[in-house]
């Protein structure tokens, strides 16, 4: 299990229109994209799911949650899913948890790769509808995880804030708060000499646009030149592809996204649960990859778990590449 992320060269301030040559995709569709619907599907569904996207070249993929049953029963079967899933060699399998009880959970599950992740809710609201404490309370907790995190041989992976641009619970979230939560990582990591961790820009509800997305990023890198930037964008509004993009123009490497576009919060008041969904991977790297960067993805592959996902809902999920193809096949008959 890898015990940190590797550092990464960023481009300076005034090459900040180069796209990055290779880009990493975080797969969140096997948590976050059950989590939220109300049926709960059979393992055996979810587990194929998880083994076609292990064959696609993902390298990270997020299994499920180790998070109360009452409230998120879809998650309730997490740790069998880890005994039953095919593992492929350098694919690490992860998952998520919102407090050291849901952590200590994943320590002793079966074959967790363990990503140390910190957790920061500018919006009130929202902090207290996902983690039932304050804002203030969940971020001083971050000292005590990173603390936990040391003791037992880890570092640090990312530091996320959610809601960055808005919040369905709160209404519009300040840029000078979300970079308030991220001076504190920087303060905290120079206090307890801990590498900078991957600085997570969340557009957890779907409030970012293209424009405030570069602004966004480009304040964060004033604020700190050398980290590296990642995004966890949701498509609730139709803007998912287009703040990729604009992510991408500013120099960012690292995106978490779910197959088919499935996912979102289940207490993030979203008034269409499933329109709330992660940017869509396939659509993501089909972008990705007519711009000339590289992803490591078999999209054909990639595009058939996407179809699977689609099979298990029932419904036709939000993706388009999925139900188009993409262009090597029309490129190679000419």
């Amino acid at each position: 299990m890898a015990k940190s992320s590797p550092r990464f060269c960023h481009p300076r301030s005034d090459e900040m229109s180069d796209f990055p040559k290779f880009v990493e995709f975080r797969e969140e569709g096997p948590r976050e994209g059950f989590q939220i619907e109300k049926k709960i599907y059979p393992i055996e569904e979810r587990i194929e799911l998880i083994d076609m996207l292990s064959e696609t070249g993902l390298k990270r993929i997020q299994v499920g949650s180790f998070v109360s049953p009452k409230y998120v029963p879809q998650m309730a079967d997490t740790g069998e899913l880890f005994q039953r899933i095919k593992r492929e060699p350098g694919v690490n399998y992860t998952s998520l948890w919102l407090n050291d009880k849901g952590f200590r959970k994943a320590l002793t599950a079966h074959d967790v790769d363990i990503d140390p992740r910190l957790l920061f809710y500018p919006s009130e609201a929202f902090a207290q509808s996902n983690n039932n404490c304050s804002s203030a309370e969940m971020r001083e907790k971050q000292r005590d995880w990173v603390r936990l995190y040391k003791e037992e041989g880890y570092t640090v992976d990312a530091a996320y804030v959610m809601t960055a641009f808005g919040c369905n619970l709160e209404g519009p979230i300040p840029q000078e708060r979300i970079l308030d939560d991220f001076r504190f990582i920087l303060q905290l990591c120079e206090e307890e000499d801990i590498p900078v961790p991957i600085l997570v820009i969340a557009d957890t509800m779907g409030w970012g646009n293209p424009e405030a997305v570069k602004r966004m990023i480009g304040a964060l890198r004033e604020l700190a030149p050398e980290a590296r930037i990642g995004m966890h964008i949701h498509d609730t509004r139709g803007l998912g592809i287009a703040n990729v993009y604009a992510a991408l123009s500013m120099g960012v490497d690292m995106f978490e996204s779910s197959v088919a576009g499935l996912g979102g919060c289940p207490f993030a008041g979203h008034g269409h649960a499933r329109a709330a969904g992660n940017v869509c991977t396939e659509d993501a790297v089909f972008l990705c990859h007519e711009l000339g960067i590289e992803t490591g993805i078999d999209l054909d592959k990639l595009i058939a778990a996407a179809l699977k996902a689609e099979e298990i809902i029932g419904v036709p999920l939000m993706g388009r590449v999925m139900h188009t193809g993409g262009l090597d096949k029309y490129r190679k008959s000419r």
